[in-house]
């Protein structure tokens, strides 16, 4: 019993009991400003092509992602990143078309940049979308993946997007050493305002099935895995180094990926490093949530706004995420 008889004096009820002193006390702010919008670019004119595995996404044509950046700054989102879906006949062992002045990318991020030049355009960088084998990176004769040529390549791709005007790199592709070499290509070319958005720990993980489809990955991987450069999804420590080492190494901000399901890694990554860090809600976590509300099973509203919160929450600055459009237009008034 408190000093006086009377019990309870501190009442944290009292901070909850309605809508407006919730919001005036909520620690964790959700805004545009903090959604990173995923855009799958394809081949071809004006098209609009629905993602199965991913209802409400589609694969949009270079000539329509204007209108897209549009909607997405009207709604105060300042970022898109940009996924190339690449037909085969374009396709090799080496990822060649990853290089190319001309390839969808570099389109892309030029017809984004005349569009909405204050729309921050970030482009991935890796060799998956482009590979026969669809590995993120060079192949031996024994079908293992090749870290240091890979590297040369990924620096070759990264000065490809930075010349096309990407203001973000984001290498995805889990190689040793890669940021480094990528600074330093990015530098030698007069490219010092470019940043790198590290995926620093980018796990090995069952979420991103819905993703290789959207990009057509999934037949070319066919039954391999990208264990042996990905990291193991019972590893914290090992995160916490990756992510150390990349910022030591020229990365600018940092990503996590999956996001919800490792909500514990962006937390420690941001209490240990306090850099700049995004985090990813990738596309397995985008279907099953869709997937549930469809149901009945869960509030699609809710249940995507906490989610999201819950992110920022843990510690990202930014949240990469298939609902940012959607999640912006509830936020704004």
């Amino acid at each position: 019993m408190s000093a006086g008889g009377r019990y309870p004096r501190t009442r944290l009820r009292r901070t909850r009991r309605n809508a407006a002193l919730r919001s005036l006390l909520r620690e964790t702010q959700l805004s545009p400003a903090q959604l990173i919008w995923p855009l799958f670019v394809r081949e071809g004119k004006d098209s609009v092509e629905p993602i199965k595995a991913m209802p409400g996404q589609h694969r949009l044509s270079v000539d329509r992602l204007a209108a897209a950046a549009h909607d997405a700054m009207a709604l105060g989102i300042g970022a898109v990143c940009l996924f190339p879906v690449i037909s085969a006949a374009h396709k090799d062992a080496a990822g060649s078309e990853a290089t190319n002045p001309d390839g969808l990318v570099p389109q892309a991020v030029r017809t984004l940049k005349e569009a909405t030049p204050e729309l921050l355009v970030i482009t991935d960088v890796a060799l998956d979308p482009y590979t026969s084998h669809g590995q993120d990176g060079l192949v031996d004769a024994a079908g293992s993946v090749c870290n240091d040529p890979t590297v040369a390549a990924l620096c070759h791709q990264a000065l490809c997007h930075a010349r096309a005007g990407a203001d973000i790199v984001a290498p995805s592709d889990m190689m040793d050493g890669r940021i480094a070499a990528i600074r330093d290509a990015l530098e030698g070319e007069g490219f010092q305002d470019t940043l790198i958005l590290s995926y620093a720990a980018k796990y090995a993980s069952a979420y991103y099935g819905p993703f290789r489809d959207a990009i057509g990955s999934s037949a070319a991987l066919g039954g391999a895995d990208k264990r042996s450069y990905q990291l193991d999804p019972g590893n914290l420590d090992e995160a916490v180094r990756e992510c150390r080492l990349d910022l030591e190494e020229g990365a600018d901000i940092i990503m996590i990926k999956p996001g919800m399901p490792y909500l514990d890694v962006v937390q420690r990554v941001k209490q240990e490093l306090r850099a700049p860090l995004f985090a990813y809600q990738v596309s397995g976590e985008y279907a099953m949530h869709v997937a549930a509300a469809e149901r009945g099973m869960i509030d699609r509203e809710a249940a995507l706004m906490e989610s999201l919160l819950c992110l920022r929450r843990a510690g990202a600055d930014a949240v990469i995420s298939y609902f940012a459009l959607e999640a912006a237009a509830l936020l704004t008034p």
